[in-house]
């Protein structure tokens, strides 16, 4: 029988987290046990239920905080973006692209289905994209692109960034460097998205 530790640690969330990121991107969600984080942190197994009531708040913790930094890259980056549409939409896809390289199974986690319950998590995702969808917006806006208010092209957009993302970070992508491939493909979609 081993003895309970107590509960004595400075920043347990931070510590539970940073690790529960570092576990994902080794093992994987199903290798996530918050009796392993525990261990880790040095505290009781009863320890990080005082933050997260099970594996499930856990890892929408983790996906929330994933967004959080996500869209503080993006805001960054689109701040500093100078040109015109089609350059600041490829600042856009590179930073995207680039966190997802960095942050793959991270990333993956984010984007797995979410229920009406994890509120938060939605909110965090709609905070993240706040400045790209402002910049389609504004491009809709200013007739760079066609005005769809359907959904339809965000959605392409995803799915374009999606791509690059597995492409890059599977090397599927062989010695085009990332910026060339990024770029490439926006300006191919912004070919297609111009008002004819």
């Amino acid at each position: 029988m081993t003895e309970a530790r107590p509960y004595h640690h400075g920043n347990l969330r931070s510590t539970l987290l940073q690790e529960a990121e570092s576990v994902l991107a080794e093992r994987g969600i199903e290798g996530l046990s918050l009796r392993e984080l525990a261990r880790a942190a040095g505290v009781s197994n009863s320890a990080p239920r005082r933050h997260f009531a099970d594996k499930t708040a856990l890892l929408d913790a983790l996906a929330e905080e994933g967004y959080e930094r996500l869209g503080r890259r993006l805001d960054e980056a689109l701040e500093a973006a100078e040109g015109d549409f089609t350059q600041r939409l490829a600042v856009f896809a590179r930073t995207y692209v680039e966190f997802g390289i960095e942050h793959r199974a991270l990333l993956s986690l984010m984007h797995r289905p979410k229920t009406e319950r994890n509120a938060r998590l939605l909110a965090a995702n709609d905070r993240a994209f706040a400045a790209p969808l402002r910049l389609l917006a504004e491009a809709r806006d200013r007739g760079d692109i066609e005005p769809d208010t359907s959904g339809r092209v965000d959605m392409t957009l995803l799915t374009l960034l999606q791509g690059l993302t597995v492409l890059a970070s599977t090397g599927m992508h062989g010695n085009l460097p990332l910026d060339a491939l990024v770029t490439g493909c926006v300006e191919t979609l912004m070919s297609g998205l111009r008002p004819r």
